[in-house]
């Protein structure tokens, strides 16, 4: 998006690093695929698909809004970030893997169904939820983010569907300015936990057990999606909370949880935010040896 912006290649150029440690020996890798229209239709119409395309630049830099900017090469990294949620579903539902992580960019909760915003432009979650459901048979799905700023793109495209449950943890008040507590969907579908800036772990811990979890437990979901957004952490130049990496790790194990009572260990966690890149790498270690089911001390 151009130098010095904060949603840079770094960032998957570090979690790259990462994951080549021993301990991650045993993971499948697999490439993004290119995205379907038909995928990408389910959320969005294909009027707004079609702007983006015609949106990207020749050469330099296109601007769709004051911090959401395009290359030549954006349009395809749009196209292939969705196209790895997809893929990532397709695999756990199959039984091909029993879980994944979708380490992607652009990220996408703040993209509404015809409109980019703060660094999205294709809500990848949501994509992932109506290919569960289309593709796969999925009644039930469940979003849980936990992203320091609020998925209102996910909430937005979902705020009327009784199908698809949103949970969302938060620092708040806070750039997107929603995901209030009384913001809680057509359907009583919507459940968000905000936290005041200075929140630690002890406080995004709590907001987890007694708002999302037992609404989590309860919607009894087919398959669990995480917005994975490490902006939270304590070294992040974006957001004003406290957490730690260890505490993405025990986030996960609980949501882990719930899912093996539920619905067969069936989780995908695609990547949101994170803008410091050393933090940002020992995070994804937690959250990935989590979902693992690796125990114990998670740092190197």
């Amino acid at each position: 998006m151009g130098p010095g912006h904060p949603e840079r290649p770094e960032r998957l150029r570090a979690i790259a690093r990462g994951l080549e440690q021993a301990r991650f020996e045993s993971l499948i890798r697999l490439s993004a695929r290119r995205a379907e229209l038909e995928a990408l239709r389910r959320v969005h119409p294909e009027s707004y698909l079609t702007a983006l395309e015609h949106a990207a630049p020749r050469e330099g830099y296109s601007a769709l809004d004051s911090d959401t900017l395009m290359c030549p090469e954006t349009i395809e990294a749009i196209w292939h970030a969705a196209g790895g949620a997809v893929a990532a579903v397709d695999e756990t539902m199959s039984g091909g893997a029993d879980n994944a992580f979708v380490a992607i960019r652009p990220p996408g909760h703040h993209a509404g169904a015809r409109n980019p915003m703060g660094f999205c432009f294709v809500n990848n979650i949501a994509v992932a939820a109506r290919h569960a459901q289309a593709a796969h048979g999925a009644e039930r799905v469940a979003i849980v983010d936990f992203d320091v700023h609020h998925g209102n793109g996910t909430q937005e495209i979902f705020w009327a569907d009784d199908t698809v449950l949103f949970c969302s943890t938060h620092q708040a008040p806070f750039y997107p300015g929603t995901g209030g507590r009384n913001e809680t969907g057509a359907h009583d579908n919507i459940v968000n936990a905000p936290l005041f800036a200075g929140s630690t772990g002890d406080a995004f811990q709590e907001a987890l057990a007694d708002r999302i979890l037992p609404r989590l437990r309860n919607f009894a979901p087919d398959l669990i999606l995480i917005s994975a957004g490490f902006d939270a952490h304590e070294r992040d130049p974006l957001g004003g909370l406290r957490l730690r990496e260890v505490d993405f790790g025990d986030a996960t194990k609980r949501i882990m949880e719930i899912a093996d009572q539920r619905c067969g260990g069936r989780v995908v966690s695609m990547l949101e935010g994170g803008y410091d890149v050393d933090a940002l790498s020992l995070c994804v270690n937690a959250h990935v040896l989590a979902l693992m089911g690796v125990t114990g001390n998670a740092s190197p």
